[in-house]
């Protein structure tokens, strides 16, 4: 019986350091109050006593309180005592570590961790959120990340916690349904907000309650079908993304157009080992605004002019080299990558 409580002991503090700190706490709890049970069937077999008096020498032996034996022990009893105190005092201890470090980790780092996440939120501006983390909500949450772009999520599951924490985003545990979530997360001061929930019922009204708690806001949201596109245009979105229907039309253009979509792929930014597609905003005051576009050639740099778009007018395709740059217009360019880096930079407002 000792050799097989020495294993069990064993075995249990060697599989508890790499475990992480709530299984932990479980593990302890269930290795104290297994000794406890098998110090009392010992006291029962070998000193006779019974199942009160044995759980009693069992709890004040493993504590080391020292009340005193409820008979004297035999020789046998006394060599157990021992073996059980030296097992039992370190299984006590460790117990008290393992739920000491859970709630100086957990809580108080939670409680540290969550109250400068609210006063980072309060601080927020110009931001974009993100409703709903799963698989569309990560990849959103992935490339604006890659880009520069502040994001705070919105996710109702508090299961997806962990997987929230590592992506080092601010995030909110709640329903964007509720209007109190969205105030949380900033609505007031965001710039756009995406909604990725699976429901279009529920996208629907997150972008009624989104419009009207941020008239300004920009709202892009997932629809399943055209009724509920249809809906959510109704609601006040401003962009609306079938994934369905973009993954097959773009397995069905891979096949018919392959030399089409490998130039579409560059619409990704940083995907392309070397070209790139990007969009860029002339800023009031930087180097190209109230100059036309061949001032970009001038600049001897390797770009092709793909669309343009001032403010308030539609994008035209291809636009001539006199055409001329004005604060707040869009430009649509493909070049090299060290090509749109500087171009990045001549745009920027002074």
């Amino acid at each position: 019986m000792r050799t097989q409580l020495k294993r069990i002991v064993t075995l249990s503090y060697a599989s508890a350091l790499d475990r992480p700190t709530g299984q932990r706490v479980g593990l302890a709890v269930f290795v104290l109050v297994l000794l406890t049970a098998l110090g009392t069937a010992g006291y029962m077999l070998i000193e006779e006593l019974t199942l009160v008096d044995a759980l009693y020498m069992s709890v004040i032996t493993l504590s080391t309180v020292g009340y005193g034996e409820v008979t004297p022990l035999s020789p046998a009893g006394r060599v157990f005592s021992i073996i059980f105190i030296v097992m039992g005092l370190g299984a006590a201890l460790y117990t008290a570590g393992v739920i000491a470090e859970y709630l100086l980790e957990g809580r108080l780092s939670g409680v540290i961790w969550r109250r400068s996440m609210t006063r980072k939120l309060s601080q927020l501006k110009q931001h974009v959120i993100v409703c709903g983390y799963g698989r569309l909500g990560a990849v959103v949450v992935e490339e604006l990340t890659r880009n520069g772009t502040d994001v705070v999520i919105i996710e109702p599951n508090p299961a997806l916690e962990p997987a929230l924490l590592e992506t080092e985003q601010l995030y909110v545990l709640g329903s964007a349904l509720e209007d109190d979530v969205l105030t949380e997360a900033g609505i007031a001061r965001a710039r756009a907000i995406v909604i990725t929930i699976p429901s279009d019922a529920d996208c629907a009204f997150v972008t009624l309650s989104a419009r009207q708690l941020n008239a300004n806001i920009l709202i892009h949201t997932r629809a399943e079908n055209e009724t509920g596109a249809r809906r959510m245009r109704m609601a006040g979105a401003d962009q609306i993304t079938a994934p369905h229907r973009l993954g097959g039309e773009r397995i069905a253009n891979a096949l018919l157009r392959p030399a089409v979509v490998d130039f579409i792929e560059l619409s990704s930014p940083g995907s392309g080992p070397e070209v790139d597609l990007e969009e860029v905003i002339v800023g009031a005051g930087s180097a190209l605004d109230g100059h036309d576009l061949a001032a970009l050639h001038a600049r001897r740099m390797e770009l092709v002019v793909v669309a343009l778009q001032h403010p308030g007018q539609p994008m035209r395709i291809s636009p001539p080299r006199g055409e001329r740059l004005h604060a707040g217009d869009h430009v649509v360019v493909v070049g090299q990558r060290e090509a749109l880096a500087k171009l990045a930079a001549l745009v920027k407002a002074h």
